[in-house]
């Protein structure tokens, strides 16, 4: 998103500045009085925020526009428009005005593309030279295709782990649906809604905006056509939490040195990649409301699901296990192999051969079912319906938060979202009954 962004407000500013400058190098009274190249970057900045304004100051156009804007007062004052320098500047700007967004997909997948392009570059500069050779309009095209071809596959390589670590899916075809869909956006889309904007005040944007829809039109073309080739986006088990930072650490370590070691950072990054390997996800999950209850066995997330239950929850557990789609449980009185058994009352969830079962309650189970299970989850209160050590119940929920649960050969592992946030300032504190709220206070002798 970032990228598209950046790329987007880069072109607007770019045309801004070639016209603004070419205007006063036409004009050769004024050509001789003034510095074309700084009237051409002042107007390059009041296009790019005029631009983000018209788009709704969205947070990616906001940070695309200030990374721009960089680039812009670096080319007037005569420094390296585009360096690592200047991307740290921008990312302790972001980090000074909005912390939050460090834990973000936004800001990480945005800043890893641009760290892996800018260090890329550097790299490669050597090569291109080379492919370059003496100018040949062919090679020109060559070093055009390479670089094109060479952006998107950077950029996807820097922002695949982090977008597996928030969405669990990997995307395979973005460099051959990038290699239509840039082309066309810079050349046919934005110049086409510039054209439109300068001739708003005249009426006459109509042919503009027509051309301009075929742009778009053809660029969504092109995201369907590859969204439907075979395994475009697959799922796979996420990243978790300290493995991203391990993989970010080691990418760091990479692009930011220039000696030898800097290749220290690949076995960080690697490892950072089979962090999947070494985490288990939990095998149970209870959602804020109960209304969704969710058991990972057999290769397939079991969902029991009642009316109102969060889509959006179900497809964030689904994303952590890795799983295309989910399979309802069992309806009550009906069995089923394997690592779930349901009875009329309660199914019966064994997530490890001869370990600890969880016992989903449907309606008043025997005391032996009870005696056996290491947690009761159910979607409604309990009530002394079953006594365990552990109870997830429709009330625990309410107090705290959505549970999740591990059944290992240990036993049962329960964490709360409270237990998982602490006791901090911003927790909210434990809701109390409304009847238990409303009680006088006792009176002091």
């Amino acid at each position: 998103e970032y990228v598209i962004a950046f790329g987007v407000v880069l072109i607007v500013m770019g045309v801004a500045f070639w016209l603004v400058r070419l205007a006063i190098a036409c004009w050769r009274w004024l050509a001789l009085r003034v510095d074309g190249k700084a009237w051409a970057g002042v107007a390059a900045l009041g296009a790019g925020g005029f631009y983000m304004l018209l788009t709704g100051s969205e947070v990616p156009m906001q940070r695309s526009f200030a990374s721009a804007a960089l680039v812009t007062l670096a080319l007037l004052a005569g420094r390296q428009a585009i360096s690592l320098r200047s991307l740290a500047l921008a990312a302790a700007a972001v980090m000074a005005i909005a912390p939050a967004q460090l834990l973000g997909p936004s800001f990480q997948m945005s800043f890893a593309a641009v760290l892996a392009l800018i260090s890329g570059w550097e790299a490669l500069k050597g090569p291109m030279a080379r492919l370059r050779g003496e100018g040949q309009w062919w090679r020109r095209a060559l070093v055009a295709a390479a670089a094109l071809i060479g952006t998107s596959v950077l950029a996807g390589l820097a922002t695949a782990p982090f977008g597996l670590a928030h969405f669990g899916r990997l995307q395979w075809y973005g460099v051959a649906a990038n290699a239509v869909a840039v082309p066309l956006t810079s050349v046919l889309v934005m110049p086409a809604g510039m054209l439109a904007a300068a001739l708003m005040p005249l009426g006459l944007e109509g042919p503009a905006l027509a051309l301009m829809g075929w742009g778009c039109e053809a660029v969504l073309a092109v995201a369907r056509e590859v969204a439907s080739w075979p395994g475009a986006a697959t799922g796979a088990r996420p990243i978790p939490a300290w493995g991203l930072l391990i993989f970010g650490a080691g990418m760091l370590w990479l692009c930011l040195w220039r000696a030898h070691w800097r290749w220290l950072g690949l076995p960080a990054m690697l490892l950072g990649l089979m962090s999947p390997a070494l985490h288990r996800p939990p095998d149970l999950f209870v959602s804020g409301d109960a209304r969704l209850i969710g058991f990972a066995a057999d290769g397939a997330l079991w969902l029991q699901r009642q009316s109102g239950a969060s889509n959006l929850t179900r497809e964030s557990w689904l994303r952590s296990h890795g799983f295309a789609e989910a399979r309802p449980l069992p309806a009550q009185g009906e069995a089923a192999a394997g690592a779930i058994r349901c009875g009329p009352a309660a199914c019966t969830l064994r997530a490890v051969p001869d370990g600890p079962e969880a016992l989903l309650l449907r309606g008043t189970p025997s005391p032996e079912a009870c005696g056996r299970a290491a947690v009761i989850v159910a979607a409604e209160p309990v009530r002394g319906r079953c006594s365990a050590s552990m109870v997830v119940d429709r009330f625990a929920v309410w107090r705290n938060g959505p549970h999740a649960i591990w059944l290992g050969p240990d036993g049962a592992v329960v964490v709360s979202d409270r237990a998982w946030r602490g006791a901090r300032p911003w927790v909210p504190p434990v809701p109390m009954p409304r009847a238990r709220e409303e009680l006088p206070p006792a009176p002091v002798e």
